[in-house]
């Protein structure tokens, strides 16, 4: 029974409660939608946040993704141009290296060579003195063979500018005696051969315009004269035309003393070819200093024009002027001897060739 009656007993406060809670959800509601409404702003943040970051993620991923394409495409290019740079640089080496072995050939040839021209070349003093003995000896030949003073006295004056290179105390006399054979030189007269030997030169080649003493005609004034005694008339200048030319026929002329002698063409050939070789031989003697021989041929020449030739012609008078003018010039020096330095350099360099 008491079992049946607690169960009465119960119900009685199921009904309060009952009541309390249905008095309850209105607090609860006006409570409850605030906070949903800002849970529900928190969440759209949140969401709006996300999603932001997941797209700042993504262009994040995107950018990283070109980059490292980017960075892959460079990498190749440098991996390009670090392989052409390894080529170029053994292609550099491969020519230093072969460069460097040209060079060492080089200079081993080098010192080769200077070593056969230091066992082949004499001394350059030797070589100095071969130069002076040559010279010199030019300086005698031109003075023997050509009597050309000039060019002796520069031969000598080169070949003591090279002794000076040189100086030497042994070369000392040498000098000395150089410089006697220059001032022997100096005091001989000076004779200009080139010029008298051009003279005659352009004398020969106008033997060819001298006009013969034969070949000398009057003047057509004095050969011709007016006839004044015929009438005038056709008639008359026919008779007076070969009256003239009967005049011309004979011609009487007044030659003073001088007689002409009268040549024929190859005998005024031959003439004019005497006279040539009479210059020429004017010339050799010149050469030779002979101022006999010189002289003769001179006198003999100017005998020729003055005899066979128009001797008032204006070449002809110019060709005697000429030979007047050689004819009182003096050409008979004596010629010193300046072998002596010559032979001190002879001596000089026998002597240096047996103290080896």
């Amino acid at each position: 029974m008491s079992t049946e009656i607690q169960p009465d007993v119960t119900d009685k406060p199921e009904v309060t409660d009952k009541l309390e809670i249905t008095g309850k959800p209105q607090g609860l509601r006006s409570r409850i939608n605030p906070l949903l409404f800002a849970a529900m702003v928190a969440a759209v943040i949140a969401a709006w946040q996300w999603y932001e970051a997941r797209s700042q993620i993504e262009s994040l991923q995107q950018e990283f993704e070109k980059r490292l394409v980017e960075i892959d495409v460079s990498y190749k290019e440098l991996r390009n141009i670090s392989t052409k740079v390894r080529e170029k640089r053994e292609e550099t080496e491969t020519r230093i290296k072969l460069l460097e072995t040209n060079l060492t050939e080089s200079i081993n040839r080098q010192a080769a060579l200077e070593e056969l021209y230091q066992d082949l070349a004499p001394d350059r003093d030797e070589v100095t003195m071969e130069e002076v003995e040559q010279l010199l000896l030019i300086a005698n030949q031109q003075l023997q063979l050509a009597s050309n003073v000039k060019s002796a006295l520069i031969a000598m004056h080169e070949a003591d500018v090279r002794l000076q290179r040189i100086n030497h105390p042994q070369l000392s006399t040498l000098r000395k005696t150089l410089a006697k054979d220059m001032d022997l030189l100096k005091a001989v007269p000076n004779v200009d051969t080139m010029e008298i030997n051009l003279r005659l030169e352009s004398l020969a080649k106008t033997v060819d315009t001298l006009p013969l003493a034969m070949e000398i005609r009057p003047s057509k004034s004095n050969a011709v004269s007016s006839v004044t005694w015929l009438p005038e008339g056709v008639w008359s200048k026919f008779l007076l035309s070969v009256w003239n030319d009967i005049k011309q026929l004979v011609r009487i002329q007044n030659m003073g003393e001088r007689d002409i002698p009268l040549l024929s063409p190859s005998q005024s050939y031959f003439l004019r070819e005497n006279l040539k070789l009479r210059l020429l031989s004017t010339q050799h003697s010149l050469l030779a200093r002979d101022a006999v021989s010189f002289k003769t041929n001179l006198k003999t020449s100017m005998d020729l024009i003055n005899q066979y030739y128009d001797n008032k012609s204006a070449p002809a008078t110019s060709m005697l002027e000429i030979l007047h003018q050689l004819h009182d010039s003096e050409i008979g020096i004596e010629l010193p001897n300046i072998s002596a330095s010559y032979d001190e350099v002879r001596k000089y360099r026998l002597a240096r060739i047996q103290a080896k």
